[in-house]
């Protein structure tokens, strides 16, 4: 039987594998010629696309009585909410302030998961998530100029910690495959209600065959495989320390946009100094939580959505 300690450090191996992944998604989403909206209308759906094949093949029964169905279409109208509201803030501001905002989801969270687990707040976890968000504050430098970019930045935030946290109490009642499907579904919905605000369904027609291919690769690698990752994860690490790590995404998008786009995408030696703090943070947190034994061993009260 693996040792606690060889399976959190295979979860946190996998969980930094899945946040760099997403760092990527930064740069397709500059490479891909699509407003924020069709853009996300067509992530989710080939996300939502893919998870249906991958449940034919492996032959998941997709049956859900009608409270659960409601269930997951909801965290998926709070997960299509978040990326509109992250694509919006890019669009109103820039990436930097979009990306600054997301750090406050640890934060979120280190009062919400207390809330939705019925525990105490830990002083650590709100430490570490202020820590954090200070980082990302340092290396962007987000302007008050752009308020309205921060606004919706941090509504991006408190989202996508109101749905990880919804996940955290759910991962065992489904497979994770059928989790995501119905919540990418849930975000198609949402972003469909969205869409005639936003130019309306004739932006959808005018893609051309390289945004297409790269929308495809965005919705698959990039979207429907760390979302079930994410949700596997739950099973060894607690929503906060999935969100601390979250906020490696921005300096993992930041790398890999210098690596491609070249002397446009430069850091200061301010980035490096923050990176490095931060990346002691996520470690303090993972040490304290191995100390603790609280990725296997913490017993979480979830809801039952069937009453």
């Amino acid at each position: 039987m693996r040792k606690i300690s060889d399976l959190i450090s295979a979860a946190q191996f996998r969980l930094q594998f899945i946040v760099l992944l997403w760092g990527f998604t930064g740069v397709l989403g500059k490479l891909i010629e699509v407003e924020a909206v069709p853009l996300v209308w067509y992530r989710v759906l080939v996300a939502a696309l893919v998870l249906f094949f991958i449940l034919k093949i492996r032959k998941i029964d997709l049956k859900l009585n009608t409270r659960d169905f409601a269930m997951l279409l909801g965290i998926g109208v709070i997960i299509g909410l978040h990326w509109m509201a992250f694509f919006g803030a890019i669009k109103v501001s820039n990436v930097a302030v979009a990306l600054s905002t997301l750090s406050t989801g640890a934060l979120f969270s280190a009062f919400l998961e207390p809330l939705f687990f019925k525990r105490k707040i830990i002083l650590s976890e709100i430490i570490l998530a202020v820590i954090v968000s200070g980082c990302i504050l340092l290396i962007y430098n987000a302007s008050p100029d752009y308020w309205l970019g921060i606004v919706l930045g941090v509504i991006c935030s408190f989202l996508s910690a109101l749905f990880s946290v919804l996940n955290g109490k759910i991962h065992t009642r489904f497979p994770s495959q059928k989790i995501m499907f119905y919540e990418m579904l849930g975000g198609w919905l949402v972003v469909c209600l969205f869409l005639p605000f936003f130019g309306g369904f004739s932006t959808l027609v005018d893609v051309s065959w390289k945004d297409l291919g790269l929308l495809i690769l965005l919705g698959s690698l990039f979207t429907a495989y760390p979302m079930i990752e994410s949700v596997n994860l739950m099973k060894y690490i607690s929503p906060f320390t999935l969100l601390l790590n979250v906020n490696l995404e921005p300096v993992y998008g930041i790398i890999i946009a210098y690596l491609i786009f070249g002397e446009s995408e430069k850091m200061t030696p301010l980035f490096y100094i923050a990176t490095v703090i931060m990346v002691l943070a996520i470690l303090v947190n993972g040490l304290l939580k191995k100390q603790a034994g609280k990725p296997l061993r913490m017993k979480w009260k979830f809801w039952d959505f069937r009453n």
